[in-house]
């Protein structure tokens, strides 16, 4: 399995718990699924701390609690034609590179898609950080 450097706007294929499988007391999700780093932040000593974000095909309740990924970005990732959002109201946290990355299917052994365009990362990340602000994003601490 390649394993790319973690970066702010990687999306990747991850075992991702969502908020609703954490409260039942599950420490795997039940889906892998594309999800989108929003911040990773390296110590001294090397190690990397991520935070990602769920990307799913439910459309949000409220449009601000995601962002929508334009069909031509899916595309370029290698995606399903089906419209998807990145959700900003819950984050998985964990060490990079942690066991919960997957390999893309069908691809050549990588867990990485691709990097979402800056000005579509930048929206993801400055609502994710007013919904964290306002609110407080719903942060799911994945064990090794």
């Amino acid at each position: 399995m390649s394993l790319p450097a973690p970066h702010p706007g990687l999306v990747i294929r991850y075992a991702c718990l969502r908020k609703r499988e954490y409260e039942a007391g599950r420490e795997e999700g039940r889906k892998d699924r594309p999800c989108a780093i929003v911040m990773a932040v390296t110590d001294d000593e090397g190690e990397s701390t991520v935070l990602l974000l769920p990307i799913t095909h439910a459309p949000p309740h409220e449009a601000a609690d995601a962002v929508e990924i334009p069909r031509v970005t899916k595309q370029r990732l290698g995606l399903d034609g089906e419209r998807s959002w990145i959700v900003v109201t819950e984050v998985n946290e964990f060490i990079w590179p942690g066991p919960d990355l997957r390999p893309v299917p069908g691809g050549d052994g990588s867990i990485a898609y691709g990097t979402l365009p800056p000005r579509l990362f930048d929206a993801v990340r400055d609502r994710f950080l007013v919904r964290a602000e306002r609110d407080g994003a719903v942060r799911v601490p994945r064990t090794e």
